[in-house]
């Protein structure tokens, strides 16, 4: 989909369909006043004899549109004003952008620029238009004998009221469609079923991506990680047929003295729970569990399409983690690649276990910041429901920024403590540390067991097990708004501290 931005006046805006917003108890806005006008009120006269009703998401097609050069018109209702905010700004959209998708279309216009976003810009509002549009698109029907109609949309005109503002929208789409083409990626990724989406399958989509010159990939085998030393990995997929694989995707976007930014997946492709089997109710959702490195992936993606100054490396950690004869046992003591020893207690606590190896191999880079995504723990949608990722961090300033670029990209965490009374949860009697806490705060302490493999470099950690997917509804990309948000402002820090 082509998102143009466009200044002229919307009323002569030749297209199939605009799509126009209008607020609660209030004036109507720059763009759709035009049409209003235009159109010998014919959006006042629908409120005023409450025919619409502009609460938020709601939605209304009116298949005419005399005095207007376009054949229809989608009223989005946004709510009152003083409710607007960036999350139902983007409520909004979403309703509009379904809607709209429904309709046998393929040029389309949309003046929601127009609304006023406290603490955002044009670019801001922009962006949000294009990722949405790309978001909408995306529908996995990949096993269905029978497919979903295909869309029609091809074009998403931005009607724009500022004439001033038009190259900032034109960067915000640039960004919201690359941010939307790496959502869509992390969600077929992770929606693919486990016999499929295999630690080699994630591999080959590594050498795919790897095909641009800008990303240098390499794969670490079985026998590749045993000469590393990835002693915990390779304990983790020990139970499987499906071989583990350690996948290193370097993107260098500036100079190869700038130190580089890792983002470490986790990508247990399914996680039976191994020996300490999970209960079998929604065991198929299990497949989930590789969406931190999905995401990974998606934010990989994101960088190839919009190119930002900086150099970032991707570590994804993937392996099936299943219960054969050979499979990694409760009471088993395992080496690390750090060197420290571990007591597994909990064979079903295995994320942390490919992830800390993942963060020891991350060491070698001399790294700016290690960010981990990991779907890790059951307690961590307990404590924050599928609003908030979990953020543990042991530098305040990364947890910052991190907390920030989730706020600006509406994709949003939630800092956790990460206190040193914490760790002695993982004292073992046999082993320098055991795989499991207890009972007690088990996102903190799965976050301490990783932060002993991460004590070298400024550190976060993301627990997404809440965000990730949403039930049998699939994979929602998370958290690469966040993830590419982050790395943007890095990006724009460096580019600053050289024009300086």
């Amino acid at each position: 989909m082509e998102f143009p931005v466009l200044t002229i006046n919307p009323a002569k805006t030749e297209t199939d369909c605009i799509v126009v917003p209008v607020l609660a108890d209030a004036p109507l806005l720059t763009a759709t006043e035009k049409l209003d006008d235009a159109s010998e009120r014919l959006i006042n006269q629908l409120i005023e004899r409450g025919d619409f009703e502009p609460s938020l998401g709601k939605t209304q097609l009116l298949p005419f549109a005399p005095g207007l050069s376009t054949d229809r018109l989608l009223l989005v209702g946004c709510g009152a004003p003083d409710k607007m905010n960036q999350g139902n700004y983007r409520k909004a959209l979403d309703a509009a952008l379904t809607h709209l998708l429904t309709l046998k279309v393929d040029n389309a216009a949309i003046a929601f620029t127009d609304i006023d976003v406290p603490d955002v810009d044009t670019a801001w509002k922009a962006r949000m238009i294009a990722e949405a549009g790309i978001r909408a698109l995306y529908h996995f029907d990949d096993y269905k004998t029978t497919k979903k109609t295909a869309y029609t949309l091809e074009t998403l005109n931005i009607l724009l009221s500022d004439t001033n503002a038009k190259s900032d929208a034109e960067a915000g789409v640039a960004r919201g469609q690359a941010v939307g083409s790496g959502i869509n990626l992390t969600r077929q990724l992770a929606n693919l079923p486990a016999n499929v989406c295999t630690p080699r399958y994630l591999a080959e989509q590594a050498e795919a991506l790897g095909r641009d010159s800008a990303l240098e990939v390499t794969i670490f085998d079985e026998h590749q990680l045993e000469e590393l030393g990835a002693g915990a990995l390779l304990a983790v997929g020990k139970g499987s047929a499906e071989p583990p694989r350690m996948i290193v995707m370097e993107y260098k976007g500036a100079a190869d003295n700038e130190a580089p930014y890792v983002l470490v997946g986790k990508g247990i492709t399914f996680d039976s729970g191994g020996i300490s089997i999970k209960p079998g109710a929604d065991m198929d959702e299990m497949k989930f569990d590789m969406g931190g490195a999905a995401s990974v992936f998606g934010t990989m993606k994101t960088l190839l399409e919009t190119r930002p100054a900086i150099n970032v490396v991707a570590i994804v950690a993937a392996a099936e983690n299943m219960p054969d004869g050979r499979a990694l046992k409760p009471g088993d003591i395992i080496k690390t690649l750090k060197g420290l020893t571990v007591e597994i207690l909990n064979t079903d606590a295995e994320g942390r276990l490919v992830m800390c190896d993942a963060l020891a191999y991350a060491e070698r880079y001399n790294p700016a910041t290690v960010i981990d995504i990991a779907t890790l723990t059951g307690a961590c949608i307990v404590a924050l429901g599928d609003h908030a990722a979990g953020l543990l961090s042991n530098d305040d300033d990364v947890a910052l920024d991190l907390l920030d670029a989730g706020e600006q990209a509406w994709d949003r965490a939630w800092h956790l403590p990460l206190w040193d009374e914490y760790q002695s949860q993982l004292d073992s009697n046999y082993a320098d540390l055991a795989n499991i806490g207890g009972k007690k705060a088990g996102t903190i302490t799965a976050a301490c067991y990783l932060s002993r493999f991460a004590e070298n470099y400024p550190w976060a950690h993301l627990d997404i097990a809440g965000v990730a997917w949403d039930g049998k509804k699939g994979a929602t990309g998370r958290p690469v708004g966040l993830l590419s948000q982050y790395l943007f402002n890095r990006a724009d820090e460096i580019v600053q501290i050289s024009n300086d």
